[in-house]
């Protein structure tokens, strides 16, 4: 599962930019010419020790990022040296000097600068060619995917000129090539086709991968997990990556758990095109305990959140809610040979009731088919934002992220990050995680914890607030605290030494600060409950949009800004059949070296 992981490498680098690929190969092929012996390449290039410092400081981060674009925040960066350097680091092997042909524009190039709708500034390899995509067009072509029953995650869509018209190839991740095209629709702005086969060699070595994994699967639960992932990877087929989802719920407790596909939509501009994932994790048992005692008892924590208090339906959970809660198998991982204490205990309840409570909650209104109704159509349920029946719904063929488009996935974020605050002030909660009045850390030491982290984090956002799902979040929850007034959350500004400082009255948490967090809650849960895009769009543009003060408080922390940080992740190895871990320097050489011998 390690090596199935790693190699999807290469279909995020194709996914990042152009150029990321034959960049990853130029770094590769430097560490092989040399042997790991960056002096002797310094010597043979001729070039100064300080400027290959630089040059290996930019292959760092960018093997730490899987690009040349910040995993946080998708800015470019470029290394910090002259093309003149390039051209000599790249002579040294003829396969340097080729791929440095492929790149020599891009990687120093300041523009595109980010990621995100294509344009003179930004560009997305989920919309690749040289002519540019329109968020029109984008939407025009999802929704001839939408009525042919096709998933966006693992699409691409390529933009061209074919004869006197415009062309709209969908490019889907599978082992199997087509041969031809075929043809979805004949629309006004051009044609409509669909080809099998983007990413088809790295998703073969999978695929591979997958072949050798299910010889060391401990149940037959297993066997099929992974016989799914292969069946959607080979095929392109989402619906069978979703029965793998299904299928790797049931696996009860396992000791090493993984993630594999296309999963998350958040670098797709539009919202709905996913990154390739993969994650290999050895369970915490002492961890996953306490995990399985709060699912089991979720249901009354549920009772207490926003859109549910006070209510009689759906066993005190109202209508808003499901009638089950769909209980996880839920574990706690740790990356292989990378066993991070968390930050403060605060930050890791927040996390747990985040994709707990905050991701397992929440019932979708819809008509599932014409004239079939999840609720009762002819006693709609009662909007407590407005106190009348619900107007609205998700229609047959209509989906979250198809109809929220590119805010779909911040607001989903902003909605489960504010359970898992707003659950930081329930204190019977708190103690089934052993934090009580009695303990070193107290209940309601981590509440308080939770909105100064709250004010931190609100600030940090700033930093890349327009690009990042969970930074747009914070911000949102952020600008909410403050306005909750009375000087609940302030933030002091040292104009001599540029410093800002935040204030939490912790006296005033549960007056001000856990009813704004509710507020936002119920507003997000219920635009998001009865399909109401309109609503929901006005009011969180206003929530995430930084003006006035909040473009001086962001001058400060780019000033201020810390360094990003880098992990040299381990590797492991099958040596006479026994696993082997092999960790690395935590160094820029050693960063590049891992990367060496996973030969991905």
């Amino acid at each position: 599962m390690r090596s199935a992981a790693w190699h999807g490498t290469r279909i995020i680098l194709r996914q990042v930019s152009p150029e990321s690929s034959p960049i990853f190969d130029f770094i590769l092929e430097l560490y092989r010419a040399c042997g790991g012996d960056w002096t002797k390449l310094a010597k043979q290039a001729d070039v100064s020790a300080d400027d290959l410092g630089h040059f290996l400081e930019y292959a760092a981060i960018f093997l730490g990022n899987v690009g040349n674009y910040y995993g946080h925040g998708d800015q470019k960066f470029i290394p910090k040296v002259t093309r003149e350097f390039m051209e000599r680091i790249s002579s040294v092997t003829v396969a340097a000097s080729s791929l440095y042909e492929q790149l020599a524009e891009p990687i120093l190039a300041q523009h595109p600068s980010g990621l995100g709708y294509p344009s003179d500034v930004a560009q997305s390899s989920y919309y690749p060619g040289n002519l540019q995509i329109s968020r029109k067009e984008i939407s025009a072509v999802s929704k001839v995917l939408e009525d042919n029953s096709i998933h966006p995650e693992n699409t691409r869509i390529h933009k061209s000129i074919l004869g006197d018209k415009l062309t709209y190839d969908v490019l889907q991740g599978s082992v199997e090539v087509d041969r031809q095209p075929r043809e979805l629709d004949e629309l006004d702005s051009g044609s409509i086709r669909i080809m099998r086969g983007d990413h088809s060699m790295e998703l073969s070595r999978i695929c591979e991968c997958l072949d050798e994994a299910r010889k060391y699967a401990a149940n037959p639960v297993q066997e099929r997990f992974i016989s799914e992932c292969q069946r959607s990877f080979l095929t392109g087929d989402i619906e069978a990556f979703k029965e793998s989802q299904k299928t790797w719920v049931k696996d009860v407790q396992p000791s090493v758990e993984t993630i594999l596909g296309f999963i998350e939509p958040y670098r797709d501009p539009f919202g709905t095109r996913a990154e390739f994932e993969g994650l290999v994790g050895v369970v915490n048992r002492d961890e996953t305990k306490m995990l399985t005692t709060l699912a089991k008892n979720s249901d009354k924590f549920i009772r207490r959140l926003p859109w549910a208090e006070n209510s009689t339906e759906n066993d005190g959970k109202g209508p808003f809610e499901k009638v089950l809660f769909e209980e996880p198998d839920f574990t706690s991982l740790h990356k292989v040979a990378q066993y991070f204490k968390h930050r403060d205990h605060a930050f890791y309840l927040w996390v747990v009731f985040h994709e707990l409570l905050g991701h397992g909650t929440g019932k979708l209104l819809m008509e599932d088919e014409p004239g079939s109704f999840n609720f009762d159509i002819e006693k709609p349920p009662i909007n407590p934002l407005t106190g009348r029946p619900i107007d609205s719904w998700y229609r047959p063929g209509q989906t979250w992220t198809g109809l929220f488009g590119d805010i779909a996935t911040s607001v989903d974020e902003c909605r489960a990050e504010c359970v898992g605050a707003y659950l930081m002030s329930d204190m019977e909660l708190l103690a089934m995680f052993g934090y009580t009045d009695e303990t070193e850390v107290t209940g309601k030491d981590l509440e308080y914890n939770m909105y100064m982290q709250l004010g931190v984090a609100g600030l940090r956002a700033l930093v890349n607030y327009m690009v990042e799902d969970h930074l747009i979040a914070h911000f949102a929850m952020f600008k909410s605290l403050l306005a909750a007034g009375d000087q609940f959350l302030r933030i002091e500004h040292d104009t001599i030494r540029e410093k800002l400082t935040v204030f939490v009255d912790r006296a005033k948490i549960l007056t001000h600060g856990r009813p704004a967090l509710a507020n936002l809650l119920l507003n997000l849960h219920m635009y998001r409950c009865t399909a109401d895009v309109d609503a929901c769009r006005s009011f969180y543009e206003g929530l995430t949009e930084p003006e006035g003060v909040f473009l001086e408080w962001r001058r400060i922390m780019l000033v201020n800004k810390p360094p990003k940080q880098i992990f040299v992740q381990a590797n492991t190895f099958l040596e006479d059949g026994q696993p082997v871990i092999k960790e690395y320097e935590a160094t820029v050489e050693g960063m590049i070296q891992s990367w060496a011998e996973r030969k991905v």
